[in-house]
């Protein structure tokens, strides 16, 4: 969920409620005739300094549109662990997943980010669905396997205990939420032909809709994948996931069931990429 400022609770003034506003100390009646304190002259000085200002910060944001004088281009973002590449999302799709990365490691970075919003989907409670998800990021070796332990998760009891119909659908007057968002990739092993990715990232999953039994809930955890170069693309080998990292809850008023659905129904998800 995605996390403020801490306001008085109290409020007012002396207890009445009303808010005291401090205005300047001018040594005058602040009603009356405003007395002049600074000459023209300080004051045509104040305003030429203040234009100083503006004018040196402007300079000093300005973007380098042309050759730089050290001779060459405008230096690259500093090196870390999630720094932007520059690099554009991907546009095709397969089995509605991304597909198309670079091979590269920003692209298996890429690659691991959507494939973690993919396997976090509601799609993976619909079988079909979950089987053209699965061609389209699994490595051929292994979709077989992956397809026989999902469906041994994704059971008919299963979709009961968290509110869903047998067949993963939501039960009428409901909207079923199941995203996951990431928050940062790490590659900690890479090769041309492998590669080893962990992402973090907070997911949502549970019911919208009044008198909700699972109502929407988030959660932060880490997935763990292993994937390999095969037909033009990054492909899952292996998967896995631990709990963690979990910021402190913050104090966040949790939203009607009205308002969650809404906002699953209006707000779409993203492409990623480095």
């Amino acid at each position: 969920m995605s996390l403020g400022d801490e306001h008085e609770a109290s409020g007012g003034y002396g207890g009445t409620g009303q808010t005291r506003t401090r205005l300047p100390d001018t040594g005058a009646d602040p009603y009356g005739t405003p007395r002049r304190t600074r000459s023209s002259r300080s004051l045509v000085t104040v305003v030429g300094v203040v234009v100083l200002l503006i004018a040196a910060i402007a300079f000093a944001n300005r973007g380098d549109d042309g050759p730089s004088s050290a001779g060459g281009s405008a230096d690259k973002p500093e090196a870390a662990a999630t720094a932007p590449s520059g690099e554009r999302p991907v546009q095709a799709t397969a089995g509605g997943a991304p597909s198309g990365f670079a091979h590269d490691q920003q692209g298996v970075e890429s690659a691991a980010a959507n494939y973690a919003v993919v396997l976090g989907s509601a799609d993976m409670f619909d079988k079909a669905k979950r089987d053209a998800v699965l061609r389209a990021i699994i490595s051929p070796s292994r979709v077989a396997g992956f397809e026989a332990r999902l469906d041994k998760a994704y059971t008919p009891e299963f979709n009961k205990n968290i509110g869903l119909n047998e067949d993963g659908s939501a039960p009428n007057g409901f909207t079923f939420v199941s995203r996951t968002s990431p928050i940062g990739t790490k590659v900690t092993e890479y090769s041309a032909s492998n590669a080893t990715v962990e992402v973090w990232c907070s997911g949502l999953l549970g019911l919208a809709g009044e008198n909700s039994t699972t109502p929407v809930t988030n959660s932060w955890f880490t997935i763990t994948m292993q994937l390999e170069w095969a037909k033009s693309d990054w492909k899952i080998v292996t998967h896995s996931q631990k709990d963690g990292p979990t910021p402190v809850p913050g104090d966040d008023r949790a939203s009607s069931a009205d308002e969650m659905a809404k906002a699953v129904e209006e707000y779409g998800g993203f492409t990623y990429a480095r």
